[in-house]
Formats: structure tokens, sequence, C-alpha cells
């Protein structure tokens, strides 16, 4: 006599109706609201809002620079303009306020702690005004540069390529002096 194997019937549950479950419950855990904040006291601003908010001044008071170098030395307009509207624009992609760029007076904005240059005058001289403005942007890539470190993804990102730009406009500052 041959020998039959007995007809199999499962013993539990499905494995497809075991899947199913399991999906429908990992749904409905993604799913749940969360639980509400029964905090109420004002949370201080994170490293990264710090940051960002002084990444921001720095950009605001090199912008006021500018406009010092481009207001004392008229000759030099044309070529400063460009660079000013890029500082003004990397001081709003931080947050700056969108006044930045309607400054039209010379004088250094009110935060001149946060300005890189301890020298808020500028320089008689245009050379000596553009090699001023190239050691502000120098020394401001490198403070970004070394911010990077200690902020989260989507501002370094930001921060490197703000810093990769001041790089950029030191050189075309010190560009025509050699």
């Amino acid at each position: 006599m041959p020998f039959t194997l007995p007809p199999r019937t499962p013993s539990g549950p499905r494995r497809r109706s075991l899947l199913a479950s399991t999906a429908g419950a990992f749904v409905l855990v993604g799913c749940s609201a969360p639980e509400p904040s029964t905090d109420t006291t004002v949370q201080s601003p994170s490293a990264a809002d710090i940051a960002r908010s002084r990444a921001a001044r720095d950009s605001e008071s090199l912008a006021a620079r500018y406009a010092a170098v481009i207001t004392a030395h008229p000759p030099l307009a044309a070529r400063l303009k460009p660079l000013r509207a890029e500082v003004v624009r990397h001081a709003q992609a931080l947050g700056g306020s969108r006044a930045a760029g309607s400054r039209p007076s010379g004088s250094p904005s009110a935060s001149a702690s946060a300005h890189p240059s301890p020298s808020p005058t500028v320089p008689a001289q245009e050379k000596d005004a553009l090699a001023d403005l190239a050691t502000a942007e120098r020394t401001l890539a490198d403070q970004r540069t070394k911010t990077l470190l200690t902020v989260p993804g989507e501002l370094a990102r930001l921060l490197a390529s703000v810093a990769a730009a001041g790089a950029a406009h030191a050189f075309l500052l010190t560009e025509g002096a050699k």
C-alpha cells in the first residue's frame, strides 16, 4: 500500500491574516495623535536658533559695512552693489529682518558686537576699504564654517553655502589688488 500524506489543515491563523493584522496594528500606532502638551512654560531658543539669528545679524552688519564703503567711495559702487545684494539675501535666508536691504545710510547697524571687524569706520583709500571688506568676509566665512559642526543638517547646509559665498566675495574683493 502506498504511503499518503494526510490533508494539511492549518492549526491557527493563516499567514496572510497574521500579516494583515500586524500591518493594521502599525497603521493604528502611526496614526495615533500625540499626547497634548501640558507644559505652558516658554521654551528657550535652541542652539540652532541662536546660531541662525547670530548669522543673520552678522550678515546684516556686513551689508551695512558694504553700504558704508559704497557711500564713502562711490566709484566702487558698481563693483560692490552686487556683492552687497548677495549679503542682504543671505541675511534674509537666515531669517534676518527684511529691512536689511533697505538701509541706505552707511552707518553700521546697532549690533556692533556681532560686527566681524572692530573698526566701523571706512578707510580713506579705496584699496584699504576693499581689503577691510575682504577681511570681514573671510572672518565671517571662517566663523560660519566652525559653526557647521554645532547645528543640525539644514541649517548647516545653509551656513556652508553662505560661508562659501563669503569666501568667494573675499576673493573677488582682493582680485584687483594684485
